[in-house]
């Protein structure tokens, strides 16, 4: 509630429970005692109870999948990929927001991230790892996953370096390695915080195990920055390249929808825009059940909400594209793709995610908005839907349509297809669950020195 007074009118808005955090401090209070000694919400206890119900589905869905192979899922001879790779893909493109915020608004020196940058970093890596299991399931025997990989061996086996699955598997190798490199990076002074604030001997030596010796030294500080700073230079065109090289798994085939130049930076775009909303359905319920709203103030919300108004306006010119390649190019297997998806029997998808990733974003355009939680919350859930529904479309409306009618068909996901989904998202809110109880929320040292530019003092 803000505080009224006639002659101050300068005073900002006082959350309830941290009041003016500028301090170090303060800053340290409130992100330690949420794993120190604060109890949890009930938020809390409620989402790792639902997480830990849907991640069972994964768990009993992998099983069955193992006993009775590939078979288990919608497979037909039209769509040999399906659910897989449409969740790949999903789960690939919520994993850039985290990069994107931490290297390239890093480099660009957008102070605004500071306090957001952590949790998407988190949510990367658990996107990443959700996103991994896919290709690994669907090879049909993981258990010699280890085939695809480029090591010396007596039987003479290479990997076909010419298969998109391989590229896949090197990008998100390096992806998943340079992302939890750069996420362990930003934790050790913060885990040094909490070495320093623990009373339990146990929780302070495990944090002062991975603090690795940090001492907060002027040399610790000028090494900790160049490396910052050299892995957000690594990460940066890893954002542009790992989603590209996924997009180049549809850019390289001839089927209709597919072969197209404009997938890589569309994909690209694509991700962004369902990393962003992803990192928002996530952060807003937290930012209140922590009152972290002094925090993560209403100014870091509308930056966000606004890079999804613009990564939205660059996926709905991608659609546009596609429509007009389609029939400019005068293909008659391009126009009939296009529309197919506009009258075919999966036209249901198609409107529904212009509905989701176009018209829904652009009540953004208002500051009411982007101010109002719920009205943010729930276009946020929308585009995360809207975006599953894009590589839905892009996947099964091409296959089920190909060049020969009499190889057409039809593909519906079975129940274990959506126990597998369903699991993932569980095993995601569970890791998510777990990264708020056991490490910082925030980046304290990061935020402390937002909070020095924004007021002009130090209040140390």
């Amino acid at each position: 509630m803000a505080i009224e007074n006639k002659d101050h009118k300068d005073l900002k808005p006082v959350a309830p429970m941290i009041e003016q955090p500028h301090t170090y401090e303060t800053i340290s209070d409130a992100v330690g005692s949420i794993i120190l000694s604060k109890p949890q919400p009930v938020g809390w206890h409620i989402m790792l109870g639902i997480g830990m119900f849907l991640a069972s589905f994964l768990g009993i869905s992998v099983a069955y999948l193992f006993l009775n192979g590939t078979g288990a899922w919608g497979l037909n001879m039209p769509v040999a990929w399906g659910f897989a790779i449409v969740n790949f893909v999903w789960w690939i493109g919520i994993g850039h927001a985290g990069t994107l915020i931490s290297a390239i608004l890093l480099l660009l020196r957008q102070e605004w991230r500071n306090a957001i940058n952590r949790f998407a970093e988190a949510m990367t890596i658990f996107a990443v790892a959700c996103a991994g299991m896919y290709p690994l399931l669907h090879l049909g025997r993981p258990w010699v996953a280890f085939f695809i990989l480029p090591y010396p061996n007596t039987m003479g086996l290479w990997p076909q370096f010419r298969s998109p699955l391989l590229w896949d598997v090197f990008a998100i190798s390096t992806y998943a390695s340079v992302s939890i490199l750069f996420w362990f990076l930003g934790l050790i002074p913060d885990f040094a915080m909490l070495r320093d604030r623990a009373k339990n001997i146990w929780v302070k030596r495990i944090y002062g195990a991975v603090a690795l010796g940090w001492r907060g030294s002027a040399r610790h500080w000028h090494r900790y920055e160049m490396a910052s700073l050299l892995l957000a230079g690594l990460c940066t065109p890893l954002v542009v390249s790992v989603h590209s090289i996924v997009s180049f798994d549809f850019a390289i085939g001839i089927v209709p929808g597919w072969h197209t130049t404009i997938f890589p930076p569309y994909f690209v775009a694509g991700a962004i825009y369902a990393g962003f909303a992803m990192v928002l359905t996530i952060l807003l319920p937290v930012r209140s059940w922590y009152n972290m709203k002094s925090l993560i103030t209403d100014y870091h919300i509308d930056n966000m909400a606004k890079v999804m108004l613009a990564t939205s306006l660059i996926v709905a010119y991608g659609y546009i594209c596609e429509a007009f390649f389609a029939f400019y190019t005068n293909n008659q297997y391009e126009a009939f793709m296009m529309a197919n998806r506009f009258n075919g029997p999966y036209a249901w998808s198609y409107w529904a995610l212009i509905f989701c990733n176009i018209i829904a974003p652009q009540f953004l355009w208002s500051r009411k908005i982007r101010s109002n939680v719920w009205a943010l919350w729930w276009i946020t859930i929308v585009v995360g839907i809207g975006m599953w529904l894009e590589r839905y479309v892009i996947i099964i409306t091409s296959l089920t349509r190909d060049f020969m009618p009499s190889s057409w068909g039809t593909y519906h996901g079975t129940p274990w297809d959506w126990g597998i989904y369903i699991g993932t998202l569980g095993f995601f809110v569970v890791c998510m669950c777990l990264f708020i109880r056991l490490l910082p929320l925030l980046a304290v040292h990061e935020v402390r020195i937002s909070q020095h530019n924004m007021t002009g003092h130090d209040h140390h």
